[in-house]
């Protein structure tokens, strides 16, 4: 089955808005593992303006399932990571002033710069993960810099699904096809929800883990976080699509 690893950026964005520690980051990662979660991400930005540096060091010690931190390899990202040594670093092609990650990574004119990246972090014994678009020419290159997996930046999957799923899917099948055939392995993440989610893994083959937090936190303010997480779960085994 499929891993679902929660995003856990929005709690802290809560509370950076009010101060003091409500939530708190460090029991709120440990209540998503005991609901169920087999996976715990965030993704520190240079201006912390949610999950803070700290907040990830100080998560190393409590998460027991799998820590996987992702952002743009700038320095103090690469600093970051070297220190903590997680399971799982997931390069983002992200801005400093973006919103939110709206973009793969282009491999093709970064090929060099992702390659020292890339075995920089596998030299310390940390899978890396590229953030591509369902497109196939970024993921042979992505193939070509030694990453371990690819995660499929699904925003435009979600925003066509109610529309034509078929259609929708057709992309990120393709894509999932061709890079296990490269030897990648297949994680997704970005505007997946209890809605999409079950079809997008049921229809996109060998798909190993979906990284899902403002969704999964939306949905739990009025169902509940173990409800919430027990729900995706359900979806993430579901063979009736």
């Amino acid at each position: 089955m499929c891993r679902l690893s929660v995003n856990i950026n929005k709690f802290a964005t809560l509370r950076n808005a009010r101060g003091g520690n409500l939530p708190n980051i460090l029991q709120t990662a440990i209540d998503c593992e005991r609901f169920g979660a087999q996976g715990i991400t965030v993704h520190p930005r240079p201006d912390e303006r949610h999950i803070r540096y700290q907040d990830a060091k100080d998560l190393k010690s409590i998460i027991t399932t799998e820590y996987n931190i992702e952002g743009n390899p700038v320095v103090s990202f690469k600093e970051l990571v070297s220190q903590l040594v997680p399971n799982q670093v997931t390069l983002v092609p992200d801005a400093h002033d973006a919103l939110t990650s709206n973009a793969g990574w282009d491999t093709k004119k970064n090929l060099s710069f992702l390659k020292k990246t890339v075995d920089y972090f596998k030299n310390m014994g940390i899978r890396c993960s590229l953030f591509v678009d369902p497109i196939p020419e970024m993921i042979c290159y992505a193939s070509e810099t030694g990453a371990n997996r690819i995660e499929l930046y699904t925003e435009e999957y979600a925003r066509q699904f109610h529309f034509h799923r078929e259609k929708a899917i057709a992309p990120y099948v393709h894509a999932a096809e061709i890079a296990t055939q490269l030897g990648l392995g297949v994680n997704a993440g970005h505007d997946l929800n209890l809605e999409n989610v079950g079809f997008f893994v049921q229809s996109v083959p060998n798909i190993l883990e979906v990284s899902i937090g403002h969704a999964l936190i939306c949905e739990s303010i009025f169902m509940g976080l173990e409800n919430t997480i027990q729900s995706y779960l359900r979806e993430l085994s579901r063979h009736d699509f």
